[in-house]
């Protein structure tokens, strides 16, 4: 369907319905507070202003993801308070050392962000809640079990007395809190676990938001940064004579592997950082490539005496008895976050040593610890401003680089605060990437062609080796490994082995990391339920057990999209399923190839069980999210020469357009009992359900991404 609308009409519309929305949406909190009486911490997570508006302190970060919203959800709940009048702020990470990690963690990865937290943050806001109402009680010289609270307001019941929270909130205070208190059954939810709106969004739609990229501070100067084009490169000599001439030009920067300009606005100091001529120190690193890193993956899988992942019977026996064996291999590229925010961090070192930085950050405490030892000062004298994220997907997590260098440029500069910047191409070739890998697959069928044996041997770099070392267990990288050595098909012999081979290229988690695998094992699912001549859900039904919750998705997601029925012609399904970071999800793609070759995806039904639902839209929206980001990953990838990333820009890394969006439909079946996340789960089954329901289109197996122009055209 095609819309005929001209420009002006456009944004008279557009206009018209920000304005609604930003009037609409500001309304319930556009009470100005009481003169001469300020709002009162209740407790650390729960904030009351005299009028009764309620700010709800998050811990965690949000970059589009919808944590804050579900955060001040599970408070407001155990609060009951009048959501209405919720407003949120960013608990400050300098208060939290000082008050000895008071919120818990500050890390927002790995869909933890809800689930990870639930438990505290909901005893926090029913803690306040009992506050509240014993200090009721205390005024009205009744027992706390006659009073009630509800939306904000404390009954007794037998006196009909009604007390707002904002007017017990300074006697709330000074109460000891509760040692345990009681949270409600999420049976009885009234603010939790409904689609209520976002936060955030109201404003988002409105520009209001300051991101990383947007912090403006009087008197700040500007950074642009050039890092060593080859991974591990140390600069050798730096010509800044045509640099330092350049209008606007305050400062040259040189550190052991970049060199910045400092200027008074960003444009001329990244003007200036090409004007120089830097020669690296390229070391040994220089000489890598492609083909380098897949021969060092394949040197990986001939190796012997590989660690095990995952041992169960004996897998070789059973293969060699098998009545027919199948193998395959796959891999994919090292890829990028490609966050639309490039890296960026705001540093100022004032004169009495304290260090302040504004950053999008998905961990407030590791850019805390990264600006405190650059400074070379304790936690306490560093603050850190949390700002929205635009984008992170793991990038600004762990890594910490983008910190160190903001904190190193400022304090050549000290006392002025210092924007730093990365441009689009040095965000494109210093990422921590998602890591290239090779995976090779072998299963053995009996007559009936049911799996008796399943081999695999995974070579890729570890994360886990730079990022958290500590973590490895027995040569073994948890994150390279999983889904394929936790699967929970019933297959009585397997083998797991890792390849761990680490190149020169950085590796990070990247939106949900194990991905790969996820691809690669339901993709081999499928040749072997085609080896079988069996009906591709139906093999993995006969492989899971009764009340598996793998089969609860799985049957949910089948039902849902209509397998087996009819499709319109041209139209093919694919099918698959894998747990991962707390919940089960299972996927059906609907999709077509054209003569020339060109896949469209029409539609995706994901089901998942995250044990609970905090906000059923919230999960929907991620799980589009996830569709549009591994739609990417069909295509793109990031290749390596002499040394260095290729791409730099992108028209060189593709990004899907919105013609190429699916409609994707969410199946939520909590289950309860357990809490698990939605960031990532819908990203395991996506990419192989869309994989499958080529194979099903064109009768080819795409083995190896990205895929390649004319790859999918008929014969």
């Amino acid at each position: 369907m095609t819309i005929a609308i001209d420009r002006r009409q456009f944004l008279k519309a557009s206009a018209a319905v920000g304005g609604g929305l930003a009037l609409e949406f500001s309304l319930p909190v556009a009470a100005a507070p009481a003169k001469g009486l300020p709002p009162t911490e209740v407790n650390a997570w729960v904030v009351i202003h005299p009028d009764d508006r309620v700010v709800i302190r998050i811990a965690r970060s949000e970059m589009g993801q919808g944590t804050l919203t579900a955060l001040a959800q599970l408070v407001a709940e155990e609060l009951d308070c009048d959501w209405m009048k919720v407003t949120t702020e960013f608990a400050s990470p300098n208060e939290h050392i000082r008050r000895k990690r008071i919120w818990g963690s500050m890390s927002t990865g790995g869909s933890q962000g809800v689930r990870s937290s639930q438990d505290y943050v909901r005893k926090g806001g029913a803690t306040a809640r009992e506050m509240l109402v014993a200090a009721a009680a205390q005024q009205w010289k009744v027992p706390a079990a006659e009073c009630k609270a509800e939306k904000g307001v404390i009954t007794h019941g037998a006196s009909k007395r009604r007390v707002r929270y904002g007017q017990m909130a300074a006697a709330a205070a000074k109460l000891e809190p509760p040692k345990d208190v009681k949270l409600r059954d999420p049976k009885d939810w009234k603010i939790a676990g409904k689609p209520l709106r976002r936060l955030d969004i109201p404003d988002k739609v409105v520009g209001k938001p300051v991101f990383g990229v947007d912090v403006d501070l009087p008197g700040m100067l500007h950074a642009s940064i050039f890092q060593s084009p080859v991974f591990g490169g140390k600069v050798k000599n730096v010509d800044s004579a045509e640099a330092e001439k350049m209008r606007g030009v305050k400062k040259i920067v040189r550190e052991a592997d970049f060199v910045a300009v400092v200027a008074d606005n960003w444009w001329r100091a990244n003007q200036a950082v090409k004007a120089l001529k830097v020669e690296w120190d390229e070391g040994a690193n220089g000489k890598f490539s492609d083909e380098t890193i897949m021969a060092m993956l394949r040197e990986g899988l001939a190796d012997p005496k590989l660690p095990e992942a995952k041992k169960v019977g004996d897998a070789a026996a059973a293969m060699a008895g098998a009545a027919k064996v199948i193998e395959a291999e796959y891999a994919s590229p090292y890829l990028n976050h490609a966050t639309m925010e490039p890296m960026t961090c705001t540093a100022w070192i004032k004169p009495d040593g304290f260090v302040e930085v504004w950053t999008s950050t998905q961990n407030a405490e590791a850019s805390m610890a990264a600006a405190a030892e650059t400074a070379g000062v304790p936690l306490e004298k560093v603050e850190v401003h949390k700002m929205m994220l635009g984008g992170g997907f793991g990038r600004r997590g762990a890594p910490q680089d983008f910190v160190k260098q903001g904190v190193l440029i400022a304090k050549q500069v000290p006392g002025v605060p210092v924007k730093m910047m990365w441009s689009r191409e040095e965000d494109m070739r210093h990422g921590y990437y998602r890591p290239a890998s090779l995976v090779r697959m072998k299963a053995g069928l009996d007559a009936q062609g049911n799996c008796v044996a399943f081999e695999a041997k995974i070579a890729c770099p570890s994360i886990l080796a730079l990022l958290r070392p500590e973590a490895i267990q027995k040569g073994i990288d948890f994150s390279a490994v999983r889904t394929l050595n936790d699967m929970p098909y019933t297959i009585a012999n397997q083998k797991v082995d890792y390849a761990m081979r680490n190149g020169h290229v950085p590796v990070g988690f990247w939106r949900a990391p194990g991905l790969q695998n996820a691809v690669y094992r339901e993709c081999f699912i499928d040749e072997l339920a085609q080896a079988a001549g069996k009906d591709p859900l139906e093999y993995r039904l006969a492989m899971l057990k009764p009340g598996d919750k793998n089969r609860l998705v799985l049957e949910a997601a089948a039902k849902h999209a209509g397998w087996g029925k009819p499709l319109p012609a041209g139209v093919f399904r694919g099918i698959a399923m894998s747990d991962g970071f707390g919940s089960f999800t299972a996927g059906v793609a609907e999709v077509s190839v054209n003569a020339a070759g060109e896949l469209k995806i029409h539609r995706f039904v994901m089901a998942i069980d995250s044990g609970h639902v905090v906000n059923p839209d919230t999960c929907a929206a991620q799980a589009e999210g996830n569709a549009a980001y591994c739609i990417g990953m069909l295509y793109q990838a990031n290749t390596v020469k002499n040394g260095r990333m290729v791409e730099g820009n992108f028209d060189t890394f593709q990004i899907p357009g919105m013609s190429e969006m699916p409609k994707v439909e969410t199946v939520l079946v909590p289950t309860g009992g357990f809490w698990g996340g939605h960031g990532e789960p819908g990203a395991l089954s996506f990419m192989p359900a869309v994989l499958n329901a080529v194979h099903a289109a064109t009768g080819k197996r795409v083995r190896t991404l990205p895929l390649k122009p004319g790859e999918l055209k008929k014969a």
